[in-house]
């Protein structure tokens, strides 16, 4: 949209309901983060998962990589703890956790199981969207989706 009130202004054409409409997105992203920074969420973690072990060295590789690469055993808690690590950090305020799983029926089982693991109803914080169904809102932090939800969404 900046983009096009640029081209605009190049052009000598106006701009005013361009500028209208980002001015109006710009206070209703800033309204959105002061609400999400205002619901304080305290994960809590299953000490019997292997991964909680290690859950503090985690965390300072998110702190301080973009990428990180982790591997572990099947059940070791990789799905639903590192979104839980990623809200602790206060991830999810600016925009969305993104959690992906393969299959439609991955994605709502995990998004069900993190929204239960921390006490919230599912579309609350925790959300999922596959093909033909979506549980999101506007206070959600983790967004559960399959690979190609994913792919549709960076081609757009």
């Amino acid at each position: 949209m900046l983009s096009a009130i640029q081209r605009n202004e190049a052009k000598g054409c106006p701009s005013d309901r361009l500028q209208k409409r980002f001015v109006e997105k710009a206070e209703r992203s800033s309204r959105m983060v002061d609400q999400r920074r205002a619901m304080v969420i305290t994960p809590n973690y299953d000490d019997a998962l292997p991964i909680s072990a290690k859950r503090q060295d985690i965390i300072e590789l998110i702190k301080q990589h973009q990428v990180i690469v982790l591997a572990g055993e099947t059940g070791s808690g990789k799905t639903t703890q590192l979104p839980k690590f990623c809200l602790e950090l206060g991830r999810g305020i600016f925009g969305l956790i993104g959690h992906t799983q393969p299959r439609r029926l991955a994605a709502r089982a995990v998004a069900n199981r993190i929204a239960e693991e921390l006490n919230v109803e599912l579309g609350s914080t925790v959300g999922y969207q596959v093909r033909f169904s979506d549980s999101l809102s506007d206070q959600s932090r983790v967004k559960l989706m399959t690979d190609g939800i994913l792919l549709a969404e960076i081609q757009h």
